[in-house]
């Protein structure tokens, strides 16, 4: 068998211990499809998974790295399937997520200084080049594994975040000479960090020296210290200085929930964010204090400000930290816990985080008791082992805030762009990527952009269960509520919010996919929601229930 590009592009995400790919078909793209049944056994368990739209195989190569916190993968074709993905890409770009796009362009015979052959765009790299890490072109067949490699280490190495690759179409078919300079497949680079330079001792020295003499220290632990895998070092930190733990929305799960230094509720509560202004001294662990935690900006900049992170840019274009310990979060965390002596006051510490939790739970279920009911279901009901895959959605905002996380990975949220739509494909991903079950909370305007992926779950057996909570309305909850704060009574702003819904119970079952509604939140939601997360097969479930969505900031601020 002669070894095309195709082949050779295969192959290399197979070494690179890629085990699903997510793809959309093409006309420049048809020979991967071919290689695959060529390759057969040579590639692993590498498997092209078909989605329905090109945005959704980047939101699922998205979902799959971040519960895998591996690589994940979308192949789409030229043009308009390559752009459709940028939305996707803006999102992973915010969250970091490290995914590999790899785009067929124009025949490398058919190039165009503009828009020429079939799906043509000139230079389509340069439309990627504001949203990812790093872009690559494959100027020869015989260059796609060493691309592919060398853009795989760029979108995993700290900060991860997506990377794009064009491949010309033609490439694909073409012989591609087998590598044979050492660098094969055994001889792989790892998919791992680069080691960073140690911390200058000094500056170790000093914020070791600012945590001992703090009354009142706080870590605030973020993404880049779930992504190092951080979580025990900063549990062990925080008990030897009696710091409470407040975790940003990418690091809900780095600590087990019955820590006793974690804060588990989000620092927009009330109740949380006195722990923020009462503190003399943050230790700011990989975040980079973005608007959606920080209420662009409205939060206070601390007295002191110590930051630990792999990009000296992100943490410290936001809050200017008093000292920067640039480094791998786990690595300095726990080289920073050497000679710290347990300092008094962590029963103390406890009781009140406890007293914290019981106000927060508390104040949840007087403002909004459905929200509370909700959140208790969820938590009753879903497998040990599932992701929650929240989208954009005042139900998605209740479980990223207030929905008690047992470990990291088990939680996949649209963090940084808020893309509508993202829950549904992403989730498809994260069955992919190996959880129990895919749990994803969607509403009835999000889960109509992907609900053409219901076919992709069904035709791969995912195991899925979409939760899409139908207010009723026939509106966009949280534009309508802020259409309303600015234009009351606008009958024509009213319809532009107006929606036609279909029936969704309908519409899964058209595809074969098993549904049904329920009304609330209540005993009849628990039993079913227990039932569908317990199928090996994907379904959805459709709860009339409406929502208001949570405070959205400390009232000190």
């Amino acid at each position: 068998m002669s070894i095309t590009g195709a082949h050779s592009l295969l192959r290399t995400l197979a070494e690179l211990g890629v085990e699903a790919a997510f793809a959309l078909p093409g006309t420049h793209s048809l020979p991967l499809w071919d290689a695959l049944d060529d390759l057969g056994g040579d590639v692993g368990s590498l498997r092209l998974l078909g989605v329905r739209h090109e945005p959704a195989a980047a939101h699922a190569a998205d979902g799959y790295a971040r519960v895998t916190g591996g690589l994940g993968v979308a192949v789409v074709t030229t043009g308009p399937g390559a752009l459709g993905t940028l939305r996707a890409l803006g999102e992973a770009a915010a969250s970091a997520s490290p995914v590999l796009l790899i785009a067929t362009e124009a025949p490398s015979t058919l190039r165009t200084p503009g828009p020429g052959s079939l799906a043509e765009h000139g230079d389509q790299r340069a439309f990627f080049a504001s949203l990812t890490k790093a872009t690559f072109a494959v100027e020869h067949p015989d260059d796609i594994a060493a691309v592919v490699r060398r853009a795989a280490e760029t979108a995993v190495r700290p900060r991860s975040g997506p990377v794009y690759v064009g491949v010309p179409a033609d490439f694909l078919g073409e012989s591609a000479e087998p590598v044979t300079d050492g660098t094969d497949g055994a001889a792989l680079p790892s998919l791992t960090a680069p080691p960073l330079s140690a911390v200058p001792a000094e500056d170790m020295e000093a914020a070791r020296a600012a945590l001992v003499e703090a009354r009142r220290p706080l870590i605030w632990a973020g993404g880049g210290a779930l992504r190092s895998g951080a979580g025990e070092a900063i549990g062990v930190l925080a008990e030897r200085l009696a710091a409470p733990i407040v975790t940003t929305f990418a690091a809900r799960g780095i600590v087990p929930p019955d820590h006793p230094c974690l804060a588990s509720n989000p620092v927009h509560a009330p109740e949380v964010g006195l722990l923020w202004d009462d503190a003399d001294v943050v230790l700011a662990i990989g975040t980079d204090f973005d608007g959606v935690m920080t209420r662009d900006g409205s939060m206070p900049q601390p007295p002191g400000l110590i930051a630990v992170n792999v990009d000296a840019e992100g943490a410290t274009k936001h809050y200017p930290p008093d000292l920067l310990l640039l480094g791998d979060a786990r690595e300095v965390v726990e080289e920073l816990s050497l000679g710290i002596l347990p300092k008094p006051g962590l029963d103390e510490l406890t009781r009140r985080l406890d007293d914290i939790e019981v106000r927060v739970r508390r104040r949840v279920r007087k403002e909004e008791p459905r929200a509370a009911e909700f959140l208790a279901a969820l938590k009753e009901t879903v497998p040990e082992g599932s992701v929650l895959v929240p989208d954009t959605c005042v139900a998605g905002y209740w479980i990223g805030s207030f929905y008690r996380v047992s470990g990291p990975r088990e939680l996949a949220l649209p963090l940084g762009r808020g893309t509508v739509g993202f829950g549904f494909p992403a989730s498809l991903g994260v069955a992919a990527g190996g959880a129990v079950r895919a749990v994803c909370v969607t509403s009835d305007g999000a889960f109509l952009t992907g609900c053409a992926e219901l076919a992709t779950a069904i035709q791969e057996k995912l195991p899925v269960t979409v939760v899409i909570v139908d207010d009723g309305l026939g509106r966009y909850a949280c534009t309508d509520s802020e259409q309303y704060a600015q234009y009351p009574a606008d009958p024509v702003t009213d319809s532009l919010t107006e929606l036609v819904t279909p029936d969704f119970v309908g519409l899964a079952k058209s595809f074969g996919v098993h549904a049904d509604r329920v009304d609330g939140f209540g005993r009849a939601f628990r039993r079913l929601l227990r039932e569908f997360t317990r199928s090996d097969e994907p379904n959805v479930l459709v709860v009339s229930a409406r929502l208001r969505p949570p405070r959205k900031t400390s009232t000190r601020w």
